[in-house]
């Protein structure tokens, strides 16, 4: 007879004129939620390793701070998905502080080689008779700026010793760990992609030193990585920059044709700097400046807000044309203004202004897909990537984006460090007229992007979509989902996602004839795929590319804090707290 109460219970809400499928998507995320979203009251950590997660976790109830849950997770992030990240990479992040409710941000991406010419470059690419930087090899390597951001961000936010921080991530390299099922995937590709380059690839990221990689449920280790991180947590970021590892490495580049030196590794600095912002609906959200592409998200929103999405409709063919159109017309101010600031004027103020956004606004032609955009002139201002998010009890918040760039970087492992240099140089434009253009000690181009929003003052998310050009499509796709269309922070990331290729680039690449192209997710309804295509877009179904997600968002309920966590569902993270 238990069957009674359960029905009973349906067949009163169905008398009492509730609807109760209604009921039922509500709860179930309109039928596309693939878990409940994670509540906590003490500190969360979401990331895109279970493992990472757990770390993060255990030293918050350690009593570490956000910052210290962030820097560990982020170190067996480096350890357990290395397809992704690692300490050869670059980090950006936005730490919320609730001391001062003051948001920090931190760019802590490296510069390319003080002793590489643009001259000398181009010379180098006429030998492999190309006229773009190469995704492989010495010449797309930059200075790793991840170890010196920990650094940074540990000093002023960390309560815990960094050696204490690292621990976690050490005893796993040195142990083993089970390899989970998306990264083995990446990781296959490895062998192929960096097959003959100089270096310890193989010794280091396969199972038999000669090419076979780690399968899902496989245990791998990485004890030259154990010993790296060792090192710095005992000896700090100078052992990096100053000490025996920047030595190991200037003598590697040497002998094999690399142009990094150890000076180039003495000079690097993270810079603090403050977080651009956009209003929304009600809603502040922030993004780092240039030289990544954080502001292109507030662009999008910029010129988003003047249309009712929630009447026309989520997934309706108007919504996704409005929006791929919005995200072209910020796509050509991002391919001819977003560089490295201390090289080029960027008109940040006159970019994220709302009368600049009305302009920009009325390019739209709800009937018709454009085929091309141009950028516009905006006043100057005078005066493969993982995403994490971390709080701890005294609310404090971190929002942290850390990358290799394309697949697991370079290609280049230098013989007992454990770590492959990220790929960032290839964003470097070769066109001499760019803002972008290769220069000596300059940063690249950026595509990775922590998000943070505000309301009425205070934190309400901490959120970042991982994945190349996808990233400020899918900040703006989760803060609609949330803000325009009422879905929770879970449901907001597992709603089918859309995104537009095949336009303007920081590199000099302009978009094709045809407008670009749209890939859609499976869950976008084929009435609006073919509404589009009447419109004149290219659409295209795709199962992958679309990013990966993280968010934790603070709630209040009876006047007490809450924190409600979110994991991406196309990777194999989680979301947990205490």
């Amino acid at each position: 007879m238990r069957w009674i109460k359960p029905l009973s219970f349906a067949l009163l809400a169905l008398l009492a004129g509730l609807r109760l499928d209604a009921q039922i998507d509500r709860i179930t995320g309109k039928n596309f939620a693939t878990r409940s979203e994670v509540l906590a009251r003490h500190g969360i950590v979401c990331t895109s390793v279970p493992a990472a997660t757990e770390v993060g976790i255990d030293i918050l109830k350690r009593g570490g701070s956000a910052v210290d849950a962030a820097i560990a997770a982020n170190a067996t992030l480096g350890l357990m998905e290395p397809v992704s990240n690692g300490i050869g990479g670059d980090l950006f992040a936005i730490v919320y502080s609730a001391k001062e409710n003051k948001l920090y941000g931190i760019n802590g991406s490296g510069r390319s080689p003080a002793d590489l010419s643009y001259d000398q470059m181009k010379a180098e690419l006429a030998k492999m008779h190309r006229e773009t930087i190469p995704p492989t090899g010495m010449l797309p390597i930059s200075v790793p700026g991840t170890v010196d951001a920990w650094a940074e961000l540990h000093k002023r936010f960390g309560k815990l010793k960094l050696s204490d921080d690292l621990a976690p991530a050490i005893r796993y390299a040195e142990e083993g760990f089970p390899v989970t099922e998306l990264i083995a995937y990446y990781w296959a590709f490895g062998p192929r992609l960096y097959k003959g380059l100089p270096g310890a690839f193989l010794e280091t990221y396969t199972l038999d030193g000669k090419g076979r990689t780690p399968r899902k449920g496989d245990i791998f280790k990485n004890p030259d990585l154990a010993k790296t991180l060792r090192l710095i947590g005992e000896k700090r970021r100078d052992v990096f920059y100053k000490g025996e590892i920047a030595d190991k490495i200037d003598n590697f580049m040497r002998a094999n044709g690399g142009f990094l030196r150890k000076a180039d590794f003495e000079k690097n600095t993270s810079a603090w700097i403050d977080p651009v912002s956009t209003s929304y609906r009600g809603y502040d959200v922030f993004e780092l400046p240039p030289n990544g592409q954080g502001i292109a998200a507030l662009q999008i929103l910029n010129i988003l807000e003047r249309f009712d999405l929630h009447a026309m409709g989520r997934n309706s063919p108007e919504t996704l044309h409005t929006m791929v159109e919005a995200k072209k017309i910020a796509w050509a101010d991002r391919a001819k203004f977003y560089a490295d600031p201390a090289f080029a004027k960027i008109p940040l103020a006159g970019l994220l202004s709302k009368k600049y956004a009305a302009e920009r606004r009325k390019l739209i032609d709800p009937n018709h897909a454009a085929k091309q955009v141009d950028a516009g002139n905006p006043a100057l201002d005078q005066g493969d990537t993982i995403y994490m998010c971390t709080a701890d009890d005294e609310g404090n918040m971190v929002s942290l984006i850390q990358s290799n760039y394309r697949g697991m970087g370079s290609g280049i492992v230098v013989p007992g460090l454990g770590f492959m240099f990220q790929d960032r140089g290839e964003l470097f434009s070769m066109d001499p007229t760019h803002a972008n253009v290769y220069a000596p000690g300059k940063r690249p181009f950026h595509t990775i992007i922590p998000g943070f929003v505000m309301k009425d003052g205070k934190p309400w998310e901490a959120f970042g979509v991982m994945g190349g050009g996808m990233q400020p499509q899918g900040h703006v796709q989760v803060l609609t989902n949330q803000i325009d269309f009422g879905l929770n922070v879970q449901e907001a990331g597992d709603a089918s996602r859309w995104q537009h290729e095949g336009d303007n680039e920081p590199t000099g690449e302009k978009m094709t004839g045809s407008g670009g192209y749209v890939e859609v997710e499976s869950g976008i309804p084929y009435e609006t795929v073919r509404e589009l295509r009447k419109k004149g877009h290219d659409v295209r179904f795709d199962v992958g590319g679309y990013g990966g997600y993280q968010a934790i968002k603070v709630e209040m309920h009876d006047g007490q804090r809450v924190y409600v966590g979110a994991s991406e569902s196309r990777k194999d993270g989680m979301a947990a707290g205490y």
